[in-house]
């Protein structure tokens, strides 16, 4: 039987530090990708605003434009500098998100880039669900307040592995994605995402668990690093997770690189042993892989 993950793959996953030089945010940004590719690594991901820091009074201040499609340097230095770092590390390489602005309407967006070992740009995910919260006495935060939803999901071909989902932060929450993506074969499900404190501590661990036990894939989260001197406190504890929802590799709250082994046996036995996948009951629900899926913006 052909498996989902044609091949093994290290993946990487940076807890990078970021401040409000971005120019130091990009250059720090390649000096850790390097050291995973030097490695081993094949795939490798980067936080939520990696080149910024987050919040909504700093979008606007961050923002490139990235369409047209390529940018001009000067519209989007991230993206040049993601699509030369891909090639210098002969890895795919996903840049965990970026503030986007829309001239033409005048939109933000919150975005990730995925770029091809030979630099080519592979897919954007404009975040799909905003991340509007309000626990009393602990966070109130609303993106909608600045941001614009994306109106996608975004499944990538990495052709000599396999599919894998990619999403952002918030959309973990939002187990419909994560379904249809398995759904579609993807073996690996990504979510560059800056939890703080309070939800961190409460879901990122159990999110991370319960996407990848429910679908019986790979699951990766890449946090920022934990500044507790920045205006928004990241959870840090970036994670791979296995189809077993067994943690492969978890990070502490500062600057670290975590790597992990992803095998298409694994998903294989994982789903031989428990087979969900035969045993659903469509007859009695509905498949949400069958719907009205968008995707393309």
């Amino acid at each position: 039987m052909a498996h989902i993950l044609k091949k093994p793959l290290k993946l990487a996953l940076v807890q990078l530090a970021t401040g409000a030089d971005k120019p130091t945010n990009l250059s720090r940004a390649r000096s850790l990708v390097l050291s995973a590719s030097n490695r081993g690594a094949n795939l490798i991901v980067l936080p939520e605003c990696f080149n910024s820091p987050y919040g909504c009074q700093y979008f606007p201040k961050y923002a490139e434009t990235l369409l047209p499609s390529p940018p001009t340097k000067d519209q989007s230095p991230s993206y040049h500098a993601l699509s030369a770092l891909a090639v210098e590390s002969k890895a795919y390489l996903l840049g965990g998100s970026i503030p986007e602005f829309v001239p033409e309407t005048k939109k933000y967006f919150n975005t990730s880039m995925l770029f091809s070992p030979k630099g080519d740009l592979m897919a954007t995910h404009r975040k799909v669900h905003l991340f509007d919260i309000d626990i009393p006495s602990k966070i109130t935060f609303r993106e909608s307040d600045v941001l614009s939803p994306g109106n996608k999901l975004t499944l990538v071909d990495l052709p000599e592995y396999g599919k894998i989902a990619l999403a952002i932060c918030y959309d973990i929450r939002f187990s419909e994605l994560a379904m249809i993506a398995a759904r579609k074969d993807c073996f690996l499900l990504l979510y560059p995402g800056a939890f703080n404190l309070t939800t961190g501590a409460l879901h990122w661990e159990l999110q991370a668990r319960a996407r990848a036990m429910d679908n019986q894939v790979y699951v990766g989260l890449c946090s920022p690093a934990r500044d507790m001197e920045a205006s928004y406190h990241s959870w840090g504890h970036s994670m791979v997770v296995d189809p077993n929802a067994k943690i492969l590799g978890e990070a502490g709250e500062g600057e670290e690189i975590i790597f992990a082994d992803l095998d298409g046996k694994e998903v294989a036995e994982t789903r031989k042993g428990i087979p969900i996948y035969e045993q659903r009951r469509f007859d009695v629900y509905p498949d949400v892989s069958k719907g009205n899926i968008k995707f393309e913006e």
